[in-house]
């Protein structure tokens, strides 16, 4: 039972960063209805952002690693709209297929030029945060997955609240409805769509910290794997859908770990893609998402 236990905490704690990555993908596709392939590059600037200013900080102390993930996100959210602008914006009404060529060509560039600038070498990340072990019997918590669960919680909670209960969420969720409608009565498309991104982009940028604070060697190839598991997490619980993202990075983060510890671990990373195609073929609106009619 505690080995059981020990597993759903060590995979609670990978799924919470699936799923802000995953929340990132699931915003940008609901306002614009295209897959941001940049996105997991913009988490692993976020975790290099983390790593330059940890070295500024003090070690270990709250209030440092507090400094270190709003900068992240913020740097994030600066990259993601600059993003947008310079690369999604031309294109907006454009063939769904040049967006998407884009969206990998930015992607690569974002990588290419992290080796460029940080180098291809892994990096091992700062103790921004205290850390330490609690155990509880044979259960061993340690303080950097606590920290994860939490911060992860909490943003979720925030952005439920931006979303639902702002006038900018508002603005969003009308812009995902109908954007020519939304703009008829009187909403900036454009600043909506930018804050999306900006806001996505933030949320990537806080997972890299989280991701890199439990797996602390970086380096600019890092976001190429938990992007695309974030990917499928987000078509798991419904692409487009919030509720569902978190949850599909949750339930993917909870599977990965209980089969990294079976006799097939070696398919830890092809188990994400048999789900992918799994809910595909039985269930292609994710497991929180609604079939809709198309018009023609």
């Amino acid at each position: 039972m505690s080995e059981f236990l020990q597993q759903l905490l060590n995979g609670l704690s990978l799924g919470a960063i699936y799923a802000l990555i995953a929340l990132g993908y699931t915003m940008v596709y609901g306002v614009l209805r295209f897959i941001n392939f940049a996105h997991s590059d913009v988490f692993m600037v976020g975790a290099f952002i983390g790593y330059y200013l940890g070295k500024l900080v003090p070690e270990n102390i709250v209030w440092g690693g507090l400094v270190v993930l709003l900068a992240a996100m913020l740097g994030c959210a600066l990259l993601g709209m600059i993003i947008e602008r310079l690369a999604y914006r031309p294109l907006r009404g454009a063939a769904t297929l040049n967006v998407l060529i884009t969206a990998i060509g930015v992607s690569l560039l974002l990588e290419y030029s992290g080796q460029v600038f940080f180098g291809a070498t892994p990096r091992t990340f700062p103790a921004v945060f205290p850390s330490g072990n609690y155990s509880f019997g044979s259960l061993v918590i340690s303080s950097n997955q606590i920290l994860v669960i939490v911060v992860a919680a909490l943003l979720m909670v925030a952005l439920q609240l931006i979303v639902y209960r702002t006038k900018i969420g508002t603005a969003m969720r009308a812009v995902s409805l109908n954007p020519k409608a939304a703009q008829l009565v009187g909403v900036n498309n454009d600043v909506v769509i930018s804050f999306t991104f900006g806001l996505g982009s933030a949320l990537a940028g806080a997972g890299g910290i989280l991701y890199a604070l439990n797996y602390p060697s970086i380096d600019p190839l890092m976001g190429v794997m938990p992007g695309l598991k974030a990917f499928v997490a987000a078509v798991l619980g419904g692409i487009g859908n919030i509720p569902g993202a978190a949850l599909g990075g949750l339930l993917l983060g909870t599977v990965e770990t209980f089969v990294n510890g079976s006799q097939w671990s070696t398919y830890k990373d092809a188990i994400a893609f048999a789900i992918l195609i799994i809910i595909l073929l039985f269930r292609p609106a994710g497991l929180l998402g609604k079939f809709t009619v198309e018009k023609v």
